[in-house]
């Protein structure tokens, strides 16, 4: 049996077209699970950070994305800077254990809100490692908060 190359050609164009419509489809049902009309409260705020801490737990990158936005961009401990793609990247690769927030404080003003805590990171035997406090910077945007911007620093590493 003889092939043409437009045969071909067509058969290219339908399975581009084809992956083109599942990628759609994909990218809009993840953007979907993201949660909408959230208030526009300090605690509202205050249980986005809750369900931030226990999805970097889960390392769940897709609920992170949810919560920030395309240009958020985060200093680290160690005051490099990070875009939301490379935070995103990094999730899966996080050692096991729980961010134990404390010392939560939100403010909201219109559209713009922000929360300063304190994050006890704690090892998968139960050994505090970390201590870092935190500011996020908050938009309100499509009818949820989302994160522009963030900054840790660390106190110290601890030990029980």
């Amino acid at each position: 049996m003889l092939i043409s190359a437009n045969s071909c050609h067509d058969l290219d164009v339908k399975i581009l077209t084809l992956l083109a419509v599942l990628l759609v489809l994909s990218s809009s049902a993840l953007a979907a699970d993201c949660p909408k009309d959230q208030p526009k409260t300090e605690a509202a705020l205050i249980e986005l950070e809750q369900n931030w801490a226990a999805a970097l737990s889960r390392k769940d990158a897709a609920a992170v994305a949810c919560m920030v936005a395309d240009e958020f961009e985060d200093a680290d401990v160690d005051g490099s800077l990070h875009t939301r793609s490379q935070t995103l990247e990094h999730i899966p690769h996080l050692k096991p254990g729980m961010n134990h927030l404390s010392e939560m404080r939100a403010h909201v003003e219109a559209n713009s809100g922000y929360t300063r805590g304190l994050a006890t990171l704690v090892d998968a035997s139960g050994k505090i490692v970390a201590r870092v406090r935190f500011t996020d910077v908050f938009t309100y945007r499509d009818g949820r908060w989302q994160a522009l911007a963030g900054h840790e620093t660390l106190l110290g590493e601890a030990s029980r």
